[in-house]
């Protein structure tokens, strides 16, 4: 019997998965996109997050997303990232990658909150496990960008500082804490709001 492959044999083999396709030389603030994985994926182990989610959060991108359009693989290769990280995981991934935000954002506090597929154009109602771990990846990824680059953080803290208030409920103590800190001084009266 076969014992379970550890999350470092697992993460490792991601990073390699990652690194094959070129994730070195793909640009993103703070200097590569491999880079950034890797800085989303330690931010959500130090929240206290599985091996899954952080799986999730180091190959958040490879479908591409809503924000970023660089697709490291093709959406009829989901078995591929499915054998990779694990149909949980994949499935984060796959949400993350789906998510019309301009769709989504506007009524991401609505109960129940309804998803808007880019790529099928479905809509669904995720499960609450789900749209946590979305918000959660979500939270990361987007304090890691604004971390790395100020002309960002300048353009967009006070917009994320309040859409994440209005879902503050569904949020981890710790990714909320971290919007608190990163984000509160841009909003509100005296904040750097653009």
């Amino acid at each position: 019997m076969n014992e379970p492959e550890s999350l470092a044999s697992r993460r490792n083999r991601v990073e390699r998965f990652l690194r094959d396709r070129g994730t070195e030389t793909i640009d993103h603030p703070g200097g590569t996109l491999l880079a950034h994985l890797g800085r989303v994926a330690d931010t959500l182990a130090a929240w206290g997050h599985d091996g899954d989610l952080q799986l999730a959060g180091r190959a958040h991108a490879v479908y591409g997303t809503d924000g970023f359009g660089v697709s490291l693989v093709e959406l009829s290769d989901r078995a591929t990232v499915v054998e990779l990280v694990g149909a949980r995981a994949e499935g984060w991934i796959y949400q993350y990658a789906a998510c019309d935000r301009g769709t989504v954002y506007p009524r991401i506090d609505a109960d129940p909150v309804r998803f808007r597929d880019r790529f099928t154009g479905g809509e669904f109602e995720p499960s609450e496990p789900d749209f946590r771990a979305f918000l959660e990846l979500t939270v990361a990824n987007e304090l890691d960008v604004l971390a790395q680059n100020a002309e960002l953080a300048a353009k967009y803290s006070a917009g994320l500082y309040e859409l994440f208030a209005r879902v503050r409920s569904h949020l981890s103590p710790s990714a909320w804490s971290a919007c608190e800190g990163q984000l509160a001084p841009f909003s509100g009266p005296g904040g750097r709001t653009s």
